[in-house]
């Protein structure tokens, strides 16, 4: 579980021309709140969030958010980013302690090689969990090893850290193996787009 220090500082602008001053000046607006405690408006350095997020954990990651009167320890639980420049718009953090357990999503990485004939469909790349706060892991690896046509994972078979546990419906399909198109299928699609492309010009 990565674990990040990260400097902030009060927030007193608010509304959307405050949050715009807010980034112009290279910080991100973000509330920060949790166990009873009253919701603090922040502002954190844009590019530190960043290297933070790119580290193994992602949006999982735990911060040490640095304050005038201490630190918290947080967890991003929303993070709002431009839909185009991709830019951090506002963050939500969640204060949480060490021994805590959280509730998170978490991606799930494929390993192995399906057999020959599948076609690999991940459903589902991320499952949720519960695990302690302080050690979330980055991601889940399932073994597809030999995954036949017509044969699926479900949540409740991928392998977990220990302590964790699965909040997701254990049924959940994450992966499947769906059969190859034949040559005919294939043909009688591209027939089906050349229809359609002649029927609109």
């Amino acid at each position: 579980m990565s674990e990040v220090r990260i400097a902030a500082e009060p927030r007193t602008e608010f509304g959307k021309g405050g949050a715009r001053r807010t980034r112009r000046a290279g910080k991100v607006p973000a509330v920060l709140y949790g166990h009873g405690q009253p919701p603090r408006h922040i502002a954190l350095p844009a590019r530190e969030l960043l290297h933070a997020f790119k580290t193994e954990a992602g949006t999982n990651v735990l911060l040490t958010v640095e304050l005038s009167d201490g630190a918290q320890l947080a967890l991003p639980k929303d993070v709002q980013r431009h839909p185009i420049r991709g830019s951090f718009e506002h963050v939500d953090l969640v204060i949480v302690r060490r021994g805590e357990r959280v509730t998170v999503d978490v991606p799930v990485t494929l390993t192995g090689e399906a057999d020959r004939d599948a076609i690999v469909d991940q459903q589902s790349t991320t499952v949720s969990i519960q695990a302690d706060a302080a050690d979330i892991p980055s991601a889940l690896e399932l073994d597809i090893t030999g995954l036949t046509v017509g044969a699926s994972i479900s949540a409740g078979v991928v392998p977990l850290p220990s302590g964790a546990t699965l909040v997701s419906d254990a049924d959940l399909v994450v992966v499947a193996g769906l059969a190859k198109p034949t040559a005919a299928a294939e043909e009688a699609a591209e027939g089906a787009g050349s229809e359609t492309a002649e029927a609109s010009a």
